[in-house]
């Protein structure tokens, strides 16, 4: 379990391994995997409980389940610093016959990834599913599950939110990354999502709220996540962070949800990263 200020250090690693994987194709989404770069460190290095060697069926260790695929490189980039995977494998995001492909596959066997995504708002159903298997075979672990603001308009989340609340799915914690950004715009401009705490609220969900680049408070909010587990009501995280974090020029820009920087973008972006764990 690594400690704030290595955590810290991790996640600038992992901004760093997401810039260049993007840059190499030309291709992919850096913004949002920026923006929950310090999350997924704290997620993996910090709060869940996992096995390796990867085990598919994930019994007997904490779960996480990535709803909103297109943000792959920050997924891929924490597995592989993790260990499930070589780290010269990140050389191979998007190409052809890579197991890294744009959005997770299952079909490539990729460790780590238990289910495919990127088809928005279906992960919200996948991990009250684990849960409730998690509940059926009589394994105190805890599911974890990200989803993006803008994906919160896909109406199949709120028949899951409402689903998870009445069968009291409580071992579950799922966290939105409310940037406040998708990709053609503001969410308030595309889908104005009002109050998302009163939603869940409304839901008979508990509901935290907590600023997702600042490694401390994520730390503490997801250790106080866990202490709800168990009371009757499935767990929200509503976490506001900076689409692109980490880099001034894309900081709060919904441009950068899907294009990747030029040569000279990415040594600017470089230059504001320290190299903490060593490229791959």
């Amino acid at each position: 379990m690594e400690d704030v200020a290595t955590l810290e250090k991790t996640a600038s690693q992992v901004r760093r391994d997401i810039l260049r994987m993007v840059h190499a194709v030309q291709s992919g989404h850096p913004g949002g995997s920026l923006g929950c770069a310090d999350f997924m460190t704290a997620l993996y290095f910090n709060i869940m409980d996992v096995r390796i060697p990867f085990n598919m069926d994930g019994i007997g260790e904490d779960v996480f389940f990535l709803s909103n695929g297109h943000i792959s490189p920050v997924f891929y980039s924490v597995l592989a610093r993790k260990g499930y995977f070589d780290l010269k494998e990140l050389n191979t995001f998007r190409k052809i016959n890579s197991r890294l492909q744009g959005h997770p596959t299952t079909h490539e066997h990729l460790p780590g990834v238990r289910v495919a995504s990127g088809s928005l708002g279906q992960g919200m159903s996948v991990a009250i599913g684990a849960a409730l298997s998690k509940k059926l075979n009589g394994d105190k672990h805890l599911v974890f599950s990200l989803h993006g603001d803008g994906e919160l308009e896909e109406g199949q989340n709120w028949e899951a939110i409402m689903f998870a609340a009445h069968h009291k799915v409580d071992n579950l914690i799922a966290t939105v990354d409310y940037n406040g950004q998708q990709i053609d715009g503001p969410t308030s401009v595309v889908m104005n999502l009002e109050s998302l705490k009163a939603k869940f609220e409304a839901f008979n969900w508990h509901v935290l709220e907590m600023n997702g680049n600042d490694m401390d408070e994520v730390v503490a909010v997801l250790n106080k996540a866990k202490q709800l587990t168990g009371q009757g009501k499935p767990i929200c995280i509503l976490m506001k962070t900076v689409m692109g974090k980490g880099v001034n020029f894309m900081e709060g820009h919904h441009e950068w949800h899907g294009i990747a920087p030029s040569d000279a973008q990415l040594a600017d972006a470089l230059n504001q990263l320290p190299e903490t764990l060593g490229d791959y």
